[in-house]
């Protein structure tokens, strides 16, 4: 077979008229074939060339007459000296890191282990595994870039209007009754008529997707008839996970590619999750897939002192190096294809602390932030971290670039143990409320840099979070020690399932409740989805292995979720009919000389401005939060001033009571607007003054009725 020099760039298999490029780095490699497979079901390779040219650390060759779909891996020679860090095993075939879909999906065995097991438990020995692994390796598959995306537009939804639902490829569609039984749990599934139509009655403006790259299975989950469910466990960056394709792997990419059109089509944009902090290989002890068998030492932070060892910041084995500047052209190359190549609006970064280690410590100085801002594609999308890994120093809510947003963990934690009634939360809460100043106040961030969320996949859902005191996690086999012990929650009376009706009511008040501070805080919020549906994993707060029944979605509503439902689409139009509630500028209290009112003014249940005393009382779990419409002074996208009602949002986390009203902005009284618990009913009339009855756990949101017929909604610009 005929193989031409080639170029050393692009990365990994570029397929043009003549045939194809393959361009593999490798800094400490001797020798690198090219194995060609016919067909995904091949035990060994149809042919097998040697990549004979090199420049610099890139091995590279032209092999003519070869198409899209060509099926390929890698044989990488070098030294096998784990205490240099090196473990080049060529009986290993190995997945091109820059594959952009998969030909074969891992099929485990044992002989993906690069080093010999036996041996090493016999004598401690860490020794070359000789099989030969070609019939069971994963395999990478040329592709071009041929898709038709029409007319598709972007919708480029500016932040302070977004609302991410976050959401599972698979399981959001596995037991919709209205997808195509062979559509569901695929991206084609996801993206269906009866799918959209349902985010778009519920008002969300973003989906996120966990992770949807090509991940690798744990040969313990695969042991225990379990799998990688959430799929953060990366096998290949650039390429789509073909379990989710509904024709087959190598079909993935343009059917993730159609999803994100019908999502754009319908006005909805899409979010990744990726997992540029370690790979699925694992610590050493895990299988030789890709990275480890190509270059271990170049791609893997090793440990100074025995680089044999990982460091491993993230818990799952080890850390990718993003301080080798392969490593780090590797994820831009891949945020690069999935932003243009695949369409993809923005990204959400999994343990993203870990990305700014280029040595040890956590440095947001470092050159991966550097060259996202300098890069002219994604610079231009919507970056979101994960502030925190399992590292030292890890946790850096509040210090990331400006260009970023954060998950506020912070916020989470304050509302949750607000709502669950633990002492002098109510101070915290409104520093959430009002979007985090503290956290996000410098460098000229805006309160969207906040990503406000109550519940994410990992942890408990909505309605779990008010049915469980604690953890069930017996179903993942790992005797219940896995999942957070921190989860804020309360039970209502009885743990788990009941048919008590009082505890019943009291979580489904409390369950508003939560759902409505998101959405009326200042920042960005973010949905769980399913939450909306009253999905429950039946306590399990790490549901990571469970691809079954306890994380897809169940879309049979009894009457209480159903309430629930139309309860949450109320909440969300609320939010985004009135721009007091995703403002660009942070709220801080300050009075507003047109208008003579306060941005916010913080009321006492007595109807009086809370003091600071007020805020330290042990009985404070009741306060209002005033939002004036008349001091909104921000401009739309074309420089027109928005206006918008006042509203008064109380909250009454503990007890029961009465709530004082005070005078309206607009002098007429309040006209309650939504409300988590009855009484008051929606549509019920107060004058200032008036004592509003509240319901422990009750949030109750009054508009001053003298808006009442005016332009509030959206908060209309000026003519």
């Amino acid at each position: 077979m005929k193989v031409w020099p080639g170029r050393p760039h692009p990365l990994g298999a570029t397929v043009e008229v003549e045939g194809i490029n393959f361009a593999l780095y490798s800094e400490h490699a001797t020798a690198v074939e090219l194995c060609l497979f016919d067909t995904a079901y091949d035990p060994a390779p149809a042919r097998t060339v040697e990549l004979s040219d090199r420049t610099g650390p890139v091995f590279h060759g032209f092999v003519p007459g070869l198409r899209a779909g060509q099926r390929y891996g890698y044989r990488v020679h070098g030294p096998y000296e784990p205490a240099r860090g090196h473990r080049f095993n060529p009986a290993k075939i190995v997945l091109d890191p820059y594959a952009r879909a998969i030909g074969r999906p891992l099929a485990w065995h044992g002989s993906l282990l690069g080093f010999d097991p036996e041996t090493l438990r016999r004598s401690g020995e860490d020794r070359a595994d000789g099989r030969d692994d070609a019939a069971v390796a994963p395999l990478a598959a040329a592709v071009d870039d041929d898709f038709d995306w029409a007319d598709e537009r972007r919708p480029r939804v500016p932040f302070e209007d977004t609302v991410i639902y976050e959401t599972h490829v698979r399981g959001m569609t596995m037991r919709h009754p209205a997808v195509e039984e062979e559509l569901r749990g695929t991206y084609l599934g996801l993206a269906s008529e009866p799918v959209i139509a349902h985010l778009l009655s519920l008002g969300v403006t973003t989906v996120q997707l966990l992770p949807v790259n090509a991940i690798a299975e744990e040969q313990r989950l695969v042991r225990l008839g379990l799998g990688n469910y959430w799929g953060y466990h990366p096998l290949a960056y650039l390429a789509p996970e073909p379990r989710y394709a509904a024709r087959g792997p190598v079909h993935a990419v343009d059917e993730f590619k159609g999803m994100v059109k019908r999502f754009h089509a319908a006005g909805l944009e899409v979010i990744v999750d990726v997992v540029y902090n370690h790979t699925g290989e694992g610590n050493h002890l895990g299988p030789t897939l890709s990275f480890r068998g190509i270059d271990n030492r170049s791609y893997y932070k090793l440990n100074p002192g025995r680089p044999e060892r990982y460091i491993d910041y993230t818990g799952t084995g080890n850390t990718l190096d993003p301080g080798n500047p392969y490593v780090l052209q590797l994820i831009m190359d891949s945020l690069r294809s999935w932003a243009q190549t695949m369409h993809v609006d923005g990204f959400r970064f999994d343990l993203a602390s870990a990305l700014a280690r280029e040595l040890y410590d956590v440095d947001m100085l470092s050159a991966f932030f550097k060259v996202i801002q300098q890069d002219p594609v994604l610079s231009g999308v919507k970056l979101i971290a994960e502030p925190w890994d399992v590292g030292p120093g890890g946790y850096q809510v509040g210090n990331f670039p400006w260009q970023w947003c954060e998950w506020n963990g912070r916020f989470r934690d304050g509302v949750r143990g607000y709502w669950r009634g633990d002492p002098g939360r109510a101070g915290e809460l409104a520093t959430r409320l009002s979007g985090s100043s503290d956290l996000y106040g410098r460098r000229q961030r805006r309160p969207y840099a906040s990503i406000n969320f109550i519940t994410a996949h990992d942890g408990f859902t909505l309605k779990d979070l008010v049915s469980y005191s604690r953890k069930h996690n017996g179903a993942n086999g790992e005797g219940g020690t896995d999942g957070s012990d921190h989860n804020l929650s309360s039970n209502g009376g009885v743990e788990g399932t009941t048919d008590d009706p009082e505890v019943l009511a009291r979580r489904d008040v409390r369950r508003r409740s939560l759902l409505a501070t998101l959405l009326l805080s200042q920042g960005v919020p973010m949905l769980l989805g399913g939450d909306e549906l009253g999905r429950s994993q039946g306590g399990n707060n790490n549901a990571y292995c469970q691809d079954n029944d306890i994380s897809w979605f169940d879309w049979q509503l009894d009457e209480r979720d159903e309430a629930f439902l139309a309860f949450t689409r109320e909440a969300l139009a609320l939010r985004r009919e009135h721009a007091v509630f995703r403002r660009r500028t942070f709220l801080d209290g300050g009075l507003d000389p047109a208008s003579g009112c306060k941005d916010v003014t913080w009321i006492h249940p007595g109807g009086r401005e809370m003091q600071a005393r007020d805020w330290q009382a042990a009985d404070g779990g009741a306060f209002g939060m005033l939002l004036c419409g008349a001091a909104l002074h921000e401009r739309d996208a074309r420089g027109r001033r928005r206006r918008d009602a006042s509203f008064l949002v109380l909250f009454h986390g503990r007890g029961d009571g009465c709530f004082g009203l005070p005078a309206a902005p607009e002098g007429d009284g309040w006209i309650t607007v939504l409300a988590s618990a009855e009484p008051p009913a929606p549509g019920a009339r107060f004058q200032a003054g008036a004592s509003v009855p509240l319901i422990p756990d009750g949030l109750t949101v009054l508009r001053a009725a003298a808006a009442e017929d005016a332009a509030t909604s959206a908060g209309s610009p000026e003519p």
